[in-house]
């Protein structure tokens, strides 16, 4: 586990206080099908933390200054999750959707010249698209723009690690700050 990150356990969890006064909670509902990822022909292999990185390649700090300079973004800083897409990463765990994280990155804007670049990112349909758009790593345009990694140019696998932990860090932040509440709709 990387400092500062929930571990599988935290997604998993009712309840878990992560020591700085949030909660992590369960799964409510359903989970969605993964098969779109893990049929990507993407190798987890080539995509996933590869070293040679920010930091002793821990990329807590480098995750948690893109998302404090994302948050002056009104566009970037209104995006969340949705409640099913909340309970499909409780559901599949932290370790699962941080490598649907690295594969969509490596997939959709790891080439030099991303297929439909700008447009190939869908804005709703698993959590990492969402944390995508919020992140700036939807597109190499906004790679480019945000994480000045220049377009025209393979994403290198540091580059992915580094974007994937921007990713996962939204996506923790956003687990965090909307805990999963057992039989809320029974409540009154």
């Amino acid at each position: 586990m990387r400092g500062g990150e929930p571990s599988e356990e935290q997604y998993r969890q009712p309840m878990l206080d992560l020591g700085d006064g949030d909660s992590v909670g369960t799964p409510n509902g359903s989970a969605a099908d993964d098969s779109d990822v893990a049929d990507s022909g993407v190798s987890v292999e080539s995509t996933v933390h590869s070293g040679n990185g920010y930091s002793g390649n821990d990329y807590t700090d480098y995750a948690a200054s893109m998302l404090q300079r994302l948050g002056t973004s009104k566009f970037r800083a209104r995006f969340v999750l949705t409640d099913k897409d909340r309970a499909y990463a409780r559901a599949k765990g932290r370790a699962t959707i941080d490598r649907h994280a690295h594969e969509m990155l490596a997939k959709r804007v790891g080439p030099a010249q991303p297929y439909k670049d700008g447009k190939q990112t869908p804005w709703r349909g698993h959590p990492v698209f969402t944390a995508q758009h919020a992140t700036a790593t939807c597109c190499r345009g906004c790679i480019e723009k945000w994480h000045h990694i220049p377009k025209g140019r393979v994403l290198t696998d540091d580059e992915i690690d580094r974007l994937a932990a921007v990713v996962m860090a939204w996506i923790d932040r956003d687990l965090t700050r909307h805990p999963d509440v057992p039989n809320a709709a029974g409540r009154s």
